[in-house]
């Protein structure tokens, strides 16, 4: 049985497992704290009570750390402050010992620095805060599933060894491959277009992403976890961020409904959102920024979003629409991959905002052979994609798709400091342990 359902079972014999979270070995009683992850509850052992000799000697001898499993009756006591309850065992068996004092301090994740905790991650983990980042995660990552197989989208999986970079020639890990050298995956960009010319139509993939990143910033890590949706017969790019926007909005609203208080209490964390999420033109958000904020950069600069014009275009959203999720468009097509659609020169996509950081670039792609070929070529990738072109030789659909990092849009939702804390387990430039 789990904690949270031990307040359905009072007066009845359960079982439970979990970790020794605290001992309190008193005069005349002794106290436990058990905690698995869905809740904690008290032990109550009284040592007056003869036949209880055999679990205080199992109480003397354990340590924080070590896992048991206890059988009993569970008690409702409004004198207990942890719910309320306790639960008075009739066996104690010990599952495993923690053998040393823990490293680090697992009830105050803030006694140590993030990359101490990163060290001893399994530890780390189990205190609460951590906990609820994987908790509210899981459900982010289950309600976009949710929403896309509630319009027939299709899961695949595509290779994450592939035989030539899928986004440019710059930031990819190389890998040996027996007598030649593959790549590891920057996006499933070239496979979920394929899906569309295959006739596969609606499709999405849950999987990790790898970028050769040399960076050490809040935001950036070298693998992470990216959600990446693609369909087709699409009108424009605009049928691209309706999906998107409509999938977060039903993700976040479910969220909301489970975790609100989580949210709160825990991670000072209030979702509110927009009927629709605003749109604006690259070009008209500078002139905004300018206007409003006195921010200004050189022309060159304004070919792409600055960190700094990031972060004001969440103050701006805010103030003029009540935002905090804002579309881009209208981005130059030197700052955008070769497979975006042009119309009148001007690539058919986007950036999503939230928060003041950029969550998602998404896209409608250049279905037509001649042009995508073209395109490739004029970014010097013709000879790089050959394999990739040969999707459009035989007709496909018009289509279009976007990728989120889920452990950004995790990093944000829950006002965490840094990326490194909505990882299971981080990787970065300096870090490939644990």
């Amino acid at each position: 049985m789990k904690i949270k359902d031990l307040k359905d079972n009072f007066d009845k014999q359960i079982e439970i497992n979990g970790f020794v979270d605290n001992v309190r070995n008193l005069q005349w009683v002794q106290f436990l704290i058990i905690k698995d992850i869905t809740g904690s509850v008290q032990v109550t052992i009284e040592k007056s009570d003869e036949s209880n000799s055999k679990l205080v000697e199992i109480v003397n001898n354990l340590s924080i750390g070590s896992t048991v499993k206890i059988k009993g009756i569970v008690k409702e006591n409004s004198k207990v402050k942890l719910n309320g309850m306790e639960i008075i065992p009739e066996d104690i068996i010990v599952t495993s010992i923690s053998l040393n004092e823990l490293p680090i301090n697992i009830k105050d994740k803030d006694a140590q620095e993030i990359d101490t905790r990163l060290d001893y991650r399994f530890l780390d983990l189990r205190n609460d805060f951590n906990k609820n980042i994987f908790i509210i995660q899981s459900d982010i990552v289950k309600y976009f599933r949710e929403y896309l197989y509630s319009l027939d989208f299709l899961e695949i999986h595509t290779p994450k060894l592939i035989g030539t970079a899928s986004e440019s020639g710059s930031e990819v890990f190389e890998v040996k491959y027996f007598d030649r050298l593959a790549y590891l995956a920057q996006s499933p960009q070239f496979y979920k277009q394929m899906a569309m010319s295959s006739g596969f139509e609606k499709i999405f993939e849950v999987g990790p992403v790898f970028r050769a990143e040399n960076s050490n910033t809040n935001r950036h890590t070298t693998e992470f976890t990216g959600f990446d949706v693609e369909f087709s017969y699409i009108n424009s790019y605009e049928d691209v961020m309706d999906l998107e926007e409509n999938m977060i909005k039903y993700s976040l609203n479910k969220i909301n409904e489970k975790h609100s208080k989580i949210l709160s209490d825990m991670y000072g964390s209030t979702i509110s959102l927009p009927t629709k999420f605003p749109r604006i033109k690259l070009n008209d958000l500078y002139d905004e920024l300018e206007k409003r904020y006195g921010y200004k950069v050189d022309d060159e600069e304004k070919n792409d979003l600055t960190r700094e014009a990031e972060k004001l275009s969440y103050k701006y959203s805010m103030e003029e629409y009540n935002s905090e999720f804002l579309f881009v468009t209208d981005f130059p097509s030197e700052k955008r991959a070769f497979y975006h659609m042009r119309k009148d020169g001007i690539p058919q996509g986007y950036d999503l905002i939230f928060r003041g950081v950029e969550i998602t670039t998404g896209a409608q792609r250049e279905h037509r052979f001649d042009i995508l070929k073209e395109q490739a070529k004029e970014k010097g990738l013709d000879k790089d994609v050959e394999f990739y072109l040969q999707f459009f030789k035989y007709g496909c659909p018009p289509h279009g798709g976007f990728g989120i990092g889920i452990d950004r849009f995790t990093m944000l939702l829950l006002n965490l400091a840094t990326i490194k804390e909505s990882m299971f387990i981080f990787r970065g430039p300096n870090r490939l342990n644990p």
